[in-house]
């Protein structure tokens, strides 16, 4: 039987200039850093505890970290490999996007909306 992933709940704390992964018990055990300018968010690191290592607390924290920046009405800059990539798995995010981004598998962002937009670029 599949173990139980564990839930979290995704918290913006601009004092740590940290979005926060904390599970239901009060423990924090993942954070995305960002650098916040006035019309987007740069993600710069994510880390998830070592315990929460393939438990789901990345993905969780990806998905709610950019909910919360699209509710503000900002866009994103991925410069952390995890959004980044997390982002490439997952075009619904896309219209966050500040700047066009090569997620090396398909492209996506600003003018990447006419015909054959987000696949990759011809060489």
């Amino acid at each position: 039987m599949a173990e139980a992933r564990p839930h979290v709940t995704v918290t913006d704390d601009p004092s740590q200039s940290a979005f926060l992964a904390t599970l239901d018990d009060g423990t924090v055990a993942g954070f995305a850093e960002y650098t916040r300018h006035p019309d987007a968010v740069v993600f710069t690191h994510t880390e998830v505890a070592p315990a929460y290592d393939g438990q789901g607390i990345g993905g969780q924290l990806a998905a709610g970290a950019l909910a919360l920046v699209r509710e503000s009405g900002d866009l994103v800059v991925p410069l952390c490999p995890f959004i980044r990539g997390y982002m490439a798995r997952h075009p619904e995010y896309d219209a966050l996007l500040r700047t066009r981004t090569d997620f090396g598998t398909r492209v996506a962002g600003p003018g990447t909306d006419q015909p054959g937009a987000g696949q990759p670029e011809a060489e």
